[in-house]
């Protein structure tokens, strides 16, 4: 992943600038993605969950859980013969889930807290940009999966042509965080839409996260577009 100098100098600056700003915006954050994301729903959210091998009885875990939007999904696939856990860095984007079922841990991509081959499933919902070491946090996913479990990581991925990526980069950049600022309680809280679309642009390029992901050990690596922007990297564990 490339830096970004305007917001932070080295991988332990980007992990600091992440938790501070997800920290400040976090009270925002679920209702402006039900104001303004698009394409990016439950509904989307669940038939992701079930294309990545996602079953009942299943024991998952969600990296950057945030408020639980894509664990919420996974709770209604995995039903009471299953469990969800999730891991996040940020106290404050935790503190805003309520979902009944749901198990929290504080942690990080890079040094999950899970012994080996505790999870049947991961998932990892649009924060694959905000993490430093890809490779780090490739062999800590497969670490925690137990010999064929699956992996599904879901991103906003930037279209290859000029128009499509202009009038995203509009819309994430400029339409979004003005239309934040007026909902949003926290000052934070446009800023980390920009920062959403520079991140997507400073995002390592699909070619590379499906070799990392391979390197890792994992098997079957594959990677489908939707719309020309949403990415899902599928993989199974060896």
């Amino acid at each position: 992943m490339r830096t970004l100098p305007q917001y932070y100098a080295d991988a332990e600056g980007k992990r600091r600038f992440t938790r501070r700003v997800f920290d400040s915006s976090a009270s925002d954050y679920d209702r402006v993605d039900r104001l303004f994301a698009f394409g990016t729903g439950s509904r989307y959210r669940r038939q992701a969950l079930l294309r990545g091998g996602l079953a009942p009885g299943l024991r998952v875990l969600d990296v950057a859980v945030g408020t639980g939007l894509v664990a919420r999904e996974a709770l209604r696939v995995v039903g009471e013969s299953g469990s969800v856990v999730g891991v996040d860095p940020s106290a404050g984007m935790m503190a805003q889930s309520s979902l009944r079922g749901l198990a929290l841990a504080r942690g990080c991509a890079e040094a999950l807290p899970f012994a080996d081959q505790s999870f049947d499933f991961l998932s990892l919902g649009y924060a694959l940009r905000h993490l430093a070491d890809l490779e780090i946090v490739f062999r800590e996913f497969r670490r925690v999966l137990k010999p064929g479990g699956r992996l599904l990581l879901l991103e906003i991925t930037r279209p290859e042509g000029r128009v499509a990526a202009a009038v995203l980069k509009t819309y994430l950049r400029g339409v979004l965080p003005a239309l934040a600022r007026l909902v949003a309680r926290s000052k934070d809280t446009p800023g980390l839409y920009r920062y959403y679309w520079d991140s997507i642009e400073a995002c390592a390029p699909p070619g590379r996260i499906m070799a990392s992901i391979a390197a890792a050990g994992f098997t079957g690596v594959a990677h489908h577009v939707g719309l020309g922007i949403f990415s899902e990297y599928r993989a199974s564990a060896a």
